[in-house]
């Protein structure tokens, strides 16, 4: 910020659902369940991972961190969500909104990144595979997840620092339930153009780069796969990546949807359903996906229930 004056602006109003009326409480209990599971299923996934030697392969090592992206995105805009709800419209200071929109800004960049890793991750088992081992050794996948974290952190840094060289002067009124950037934005007194370019530029360069690396890796992974001629094959092959293609279309669907595709025609409660779809359900969904879908996933759980059962029965024999 620069200079201060009587009008300068130290919070902003979150008015999030305005709408809601006698709905609210539902509402809320329905939020608070997903930001629970979310929680407890991205946990369960990296205990899981940590904890079984037969799930230290490539692919989970980058579901753990996609899991520990999830809770950074569901921590940081869940509860102030779920605040908003119950009091109808939220305080939040200038230095809060700051950090929760970089934050928000980090856990994209960081989940865009470690799809693509992913991606890669499967292109290079499913069309390289006699090079696979030699490739993502034991130190590759870390390195490649260390990357997409600092990828994130610096690129939303770098945002963020231009953000808070903006003057805040005029309404604090934000219509949405957490601090997103265009609102944000709209209520500046300063000329945001140079913002908006920098935002621009780094979508164009680092998130639809991932994407368009993400398409062509799955594009070579199909061709691949219908080169296999048993159809036994091929449905085993695809079994290994069909979770991440979902996660990949479900994410940047979300993400398209709501900041690329023109929202001229779309109102202010349509928009704000889509930032829900983003920050609140698409957390949630990554790990019911990897879990219902992923056999090994499964298996280790099923493993685990059954040592805590084998274990009480140790410890009372008499008991069933």
């Amino acid at each position: 910020m620069t200079a201060y004056n009587d009008s300068t602006v130290f919070e902003f109003i979150l008015l999030g659902f305005p709408d809601l009326h006698n709905f609210w409480l539902l509402v809320f209990l329905a939020l608070l369940i997903v930001y629970v599971v979310t929680l407890l299923g991205n946990v369960l996934i990296i205990g899981l991972v940590s904890s079984t030697s037969q799930l230290q392969s490539p692919m989970y090592i980058f579901l753990t961190h996609l899991s520990l992206c999830d809770i950074l995105i569901s921590t940081n805009i869940g509860p102030n969500t779920l605040k908003v709800i119950v009091w109808g419209k939220c305080y939040i200071s200038l230095l809060s909104c700051d950090m929760q929109l970089y934050f928000f800004g980090a856990s994209a960049l960081i989940e865009c990144s470690l799809l693509m890793v992913m991606s890669y991750d499967r292109y290079l088992a499913i069309c390289d595979p006699l090079h696979y081992s030699a490739i993502m050794n034991q130190a590759r996948p870390h390195c490649l997840a260390m990357i997409c974290w600092v990828i994130g952190l610096l690129l939303s840094m770098i945002v963020e620092i231009l953000i808070y060289q903006l003057d805040f002067c005029g309404p604090n009124t934000i219509d949405h339930f957490f601090c997103d950037l265009a609102p944000v934005l709209q209520l500046s007194c300063s000329d945001t153009k140079f913002v908006e370019v920098q935002v621009s530029v780094t979508v164009m360069t680092v998130v639809f780069t991932q994407l368009l690396f993400v398409m062509v890796t799955y594009i070579c992974i199909f061709m691949a796969i219908l080169r296999i001629s048993s159809t036994l094959g091929r449905q085993k092959v695809f079994s290994t990546c069909s979770s991440h293609l979902i996660v990949v279309s479900t994410y940047y669907g979300t993400l398209i949807t709501l900041y690329v595709a023109p929202s001229r025609g779309y109102s202010l409660n349509l928009s704000k359903t889509f930032s829900l779809l983003n920050t609140v359900i698409t957390p949630l969904c990554n790990p019911i996906i990897y879990t219902l879908r992923n056999r090994d996933i499964r298996i280790a759980i099923s493993k685990k229930i059954f040592q805590k059962k084998l274990l009480r029965v140790q410890r009372h024999p008499g008991t069933q």
